[in-house]
């Protein structure tokens, strides 16, 4: 079955369609810029646009930074605070005339990782990181996935660990990569030593560079990056529509 996937995220809105039996990008990925400030309707008739784009009018799953119950944002990561209690899936479904299911972004890069990607059939506790303007996280064990898990806001530092190890945090802080590596092991530390992961698996923006800072890693955990690097969450969203479908 083929779904549109779409992963919306702070910086850029990115889709593709999914043939969600293999976990195959079908055709083109398309990007736009994420509507600046992201409140709802902006975001809504991005989205809409680029929806345009594929001439689709069938199921769509849709990766959203922020923790979603029901369909309803609950938190807001990088984008407006208008979107806290806003039905994210009924305004993305108003928007396209489409089905929309809506589940946080870095669940759906963990659904594709876990499906098709560097977790499948891996046991025990797996932690999927996507890094990018945040820091997403997405724990599963066994397989099974505990949605809205945002171990990106831990405190480190008297902070939250994105705004010191996130890609962005790096950009915004001109840091070799060297020098934020050190920043990022210490949040994947931190992390080992709350859940005590079997694998650690690395998305995101940042992943395309997992040579220049993975090896430096010093977690005990298995540390590999996401097979399918920044398309994660398109695929994922993909899998959680159909998913939601059966």
């Amino acid at each position: 079955m083929d779904i549109l996937g779409i992963d919306i995220g702070g910086s850029g809105i990115k889709g593709a369609l999914v043939n969600t039996e293999s976990g195959k990008i079908l055709g083109e990925r398309v990007r736009i810029a994420t509507p600046l400030p992201a409140k709802p309707e902006p975001v809504a008739q991005a989205t809409a646009d680029l929806v345009r784009r594929f001439d689709w009018h069938g199921p769509i799953g849709c990766g959203f930074p922020a923790a979603i119950h029901q369909g309803v944002a609950l938190t807001a990561s990088n984008i407006h605070k208008k979107w806290i209690g806003t039905n994210a899936a009924e305004l993305f479904s108003r928007a396209t005339n489409c089905p929309v299911y809506v589940l946080n972004d870095a669940d759906a890069a963990g659904q594709a990782e876990m499906t098709f990607g560097a977790g499948r059939d891996r046991k025990g506790v797996v932690i999927i990181v996507t890094i990018g303007t945040g820091l997403g996280t997405a724990l599963f064990t066994d397989g099974y996935l505990l949605p809205n898990a945002e171990l990106g806001h831990i405190q480190i530092r008297g902070s939250d660990a994105e705004l010191r190890a996130s890609d962005a945090a790096r950009k915004r802080a001109k840091l070799s990569w060297a020098k934020w590596t050190l920043r990022f092991d210490e949040y994947l530390n931190t992390l080992e030593q709350l859940f005590w992961p079997d694998l650690f698996i690395l998305g995101g923006g940042a992943s395309k560079n997992h040579e220049t800072f993975i090896p430096k890693l010093t977690v005990k955990a298995e540390v590999v990056p996401a097979q399918f690097l920044n398309e994660a969450g398109i695929v994922g969203a993909a899998l959680a529509a159909r998913g939601k479908l059966a």
